[in-house]
């Protein structure tokens, strides 16, 4: 179980990058935008960690899903589904849209699109009650962030940014236990 100290240190990861960006939108609406992209994150490293150990097992530890082609990896939705509840396709993995935002100038609708696809992949499972409205909270085109669109781009690509410098969020057992559910 997590001690307190890793409680508070959660805490105070979570609050600093709500603090360096919050000035960015009004109020509590910032805690919506953290904690969906380090759900997010969470969740993308889950599910590579998760085919890792397959295919370790499987005979190829050198596999990097995040690697191979969205075409590819379809043949292994419905296991990853059955196993975790849920599937995304490598382009859509937090890392690899982090690694592109800089030049996506749809960063809002990218991300929109990917939340749809996370909760559509549930749909007529058990889990489809869980995923459903995940991503609600994280409005990529929310008059909140700014007026203009292409403020949206930067004010969200600022979040993944603060949430990928943050290591210690993985490392973190009050984190993995929140977000194992």
């Amino acid at each position: 179980m997590a001690t307190m100290q890793e409680r508070a240190e959660l805490h105070k990861t979570i609050w600093k990058i709500a603090n360096d960006l919050r000035g960015s939108v009004d109020g509590w609406e910032f805690k919506a935008y953290v904690l969906g992209s380090i759900f997010y994150r969470f969740i993308s490293e889950n599910i590579c960690d998760y085919i890792h150990q397959l295919m370790t097992d499987a005979g190829q530890p050198d596999f990097d899903y995040t690697k191979i082609d969205d075409a590819m990896a379809e043949n292994i939705r419905q296991k990853m589904v059955e196993e975790k509840g849920y599937f995304i396709k490598p382009s859509q993995l937090f890392q690899n849209v982090v690694a592109r935002c800089e030049k996506d100038e749809n960063l809002n609708e990218t991300l929109s699109v990917v939340f749809r696809s996370i909760e559509s992949s549930a749909v007529g499972t058990p889990s489809e009650d869980d995923l459903r409205g995940l991503f609600s909270d994280f409005t990529v085109d929310s008059q909140a962030l700014s007026m203009k669109t292409n403020d949206w781009r930067h004010l969200i690509r600022d979040y993944v940014h603060k949430v990928t410098e943050r290591p210690e969020l993985q490392e973190n057992e009050v984190f993995r236990y929140v977000m194992a559910g």
